[in-house]
């Protein structure tokens, strides 16, 4: 299973716990599982085996005679930091276990241990004491997480560390950052990369289907159920659960999520059986959840739950140089998915870029480029073509500008931004949405006007819309209007 200094080549495990028959009857569970155990009745004993033999797994109790599993946690991270360390909690002590993971221990159970958990348990902890991150993990994560900012590096060491736990994972970050990517990183880089990834908008599930999602239902337990479902929990079983705006979960339903994550069993809408799961858990969201627990909105024992360990994505405006690798990336993502030629940027389209306050981050800065592309008539993109950005120091912004009237004079008005047409278009109404939702519908609702008009001829559309039908194109994508269906 594993490579080991034993002559059976068997793993072994250190197994640290006071109570004799406990001792015992783990010994007897993993010798079935395929693995040799050492044991040891408190912490002096465990540090003296530590350094005898050379262990692929330990499972230590929380309360040991002379000290407590978190001290051992904290001692086996700091002297040997690949061994993957399981701590064993009674049950009501889930205070302490959230604890120890924050220590460093790769997971916990509780007590009493059930087989099929420690199979999992022992599984996952064999995975991460063996593959370490190799040079493909590191050629993906290079990948998903573009960037060479002091403050992404940081982030990707962080990443490292995490998949090697099984400790539920919070994400926090302004909007648009990419707080899924990073979840399918840390996902891709744990020991669950063979398992699903499942990713779920908790604010999207009507209320009254929410129990049926996460858990699964059988046939006839509600009007409408005509067969057997399975949940997002089993659907993730031996792989991830990410679960983004988390905050917007009803009350009722943070009781059941809280008790499924403890105890890492499900009950399906309609069963009489419980059936465990082997679901790691990832959460985000973009609600200050902190606040929404003391105003009453978000559970407390929930919110200790979730976020074991935190990660905390920087805002694009504090990444400086990633900004133009980022964009440079869009843009050429953009000429793939549109069949264009290559686009570059210009030198002082950089430095207007570098300038960008961008409230929506990154998801903002790909936007800026399809609007780019969709504005440019030749293959480079210049300051007239990503005007419009919020700067962090208005000063240069305003010089960068300053020092471009002639080349913005020279923009026709059927290459000008529909947006700012449209603000113009209802001075006098004030939108009880967002200002970009606002935008949208009115241009939405503009686009498909002119499209009836032609009867969908998208040639007459640009024109009677005073745009290129390259802009046309980039709108109807953008509102999904672009299929023959539609």
């Amino acid at each position: 299973m594993t490579q080991t200094n034993q002559p059976n080549g068997r793993p072994l495990a250190l197994i640290v716990d006071d109570e004799e028959d406990l001792r015992l009857l783990m010994q007897m569970t993993l010798s079935r599982l395929g693995v040799d155990c050492v044991t040891a009745e408190n912490v002096q004993t465990a540090k003296q085996q530590l350094k005898q033999h050379q262990f692929q797994l330990c499972l230590t109790d929380l309360n040991l005679p002379d000290g407590n599993g978190i001290e051992l946690v904290q001692y086996i991270n700091q002297q040997y930091s690949q061994l993957p360390v399981a701590v064993i909690s009674a049950y009501g002590n889930m205070d302490v276990a959230i604890s120890a993971l924050k220590a460093g221990a790769f997971d916990f159970v509780s007590k009493p241990i059930q087989q099929l958990q420690l199979k999992n348990l022992l599984e996952h902890a064999l995975k991460s004491s063996i593959n370490p991150i190799s040079d493909l993990d590191l050629q993906i994560e290079n990948q998903m997480l573009l960037g060479n900012s002091a403050v992404i590096q940081n982030l990707k060491r962080t990443l490292h560390k995490l998949s090697r736990s099984q400790a539920p994972v919070y994400i926090s970050g302004e909007s648009g950052t990419g707080k899924e990517v990073v979840a399918r990183l840390i996902h891709q880089l744990s020991n669950r990369n063979e398992g699903p990834f499942i990713p779920v908008n908790c604010g999207a599930i009507p209320q009254e289907l929410m129990e049926s999602e996460f858990f699964g239902h059988k046939k006839g337990s509600f009007t409408g159920a005509q067969q057997d479902k399975i949940g997002l929990f089993q659907a993730a079983n031996g792989g991830t659960l990410f679960l983004d705006e988390i905050a917007d979960l009803p009350l009722a339903m943070q009781v059941k999520l809280l008790r499924a994550i403890q105890e890492k069993k499900i009950r399906p809408v309609g069963s009489d059986q419980e059936m465990s799961v082997d679901t790691r858990i990832l959460s985000a969201t973009h609600k200050d959840i902190e606040q929404m627990v003391q105003e009453g909105k978000f559970r407390q024992d929930l919110f200790f739950r979730i976020h074991v360990i935190e990660v905390k994505i920087p805002p694009l405006r504090e990444r400086g140089e990633d900004i133009i690798l980022l964009a440079e990336h869009f843009l050429q993502q953009i000429c793939q998915d549109w069949q264009l030629d290559a686009f570059q940027l210009s030198s002082k389209a950089k430095e207007y870029l570098l300038q960008g306050y961008y409230e929506g981050n990154v998801r903002e800065l790909r936007n800026v480029m399809e609007r780019a592309v969709t504005l440019c008539e030749a293959n480079i993109i210049q300051v007239e073509h990503i005007q419009g950005l919020r700067c962090q120091n208005p000063a240069p912004c305003s010089s960068q500008q300053a020092a471009q009237p002639e080349a913005e004079q020279d923009i026709p008005p059927s290459q000008s931004n529909t947006l700012d047409i449209l603000a113009q278009s209802d001075k006098t109404a004030l939108p009880k949405e967002g200002l970009e939702e606002y935008l949208a519908n009115i241009e939405k609702r503009l686009l498909i006007q002119a499209l009836d008009s032609t009867h969908w001829n998208r040639t007459l559309a640009a024109k009677k819309l005073g745009m290129s039908f390259r802009s046309l194109r980039y709108r109807l994508k953008k509102f999904e209007l672009d299929s023959d269906e539609e």
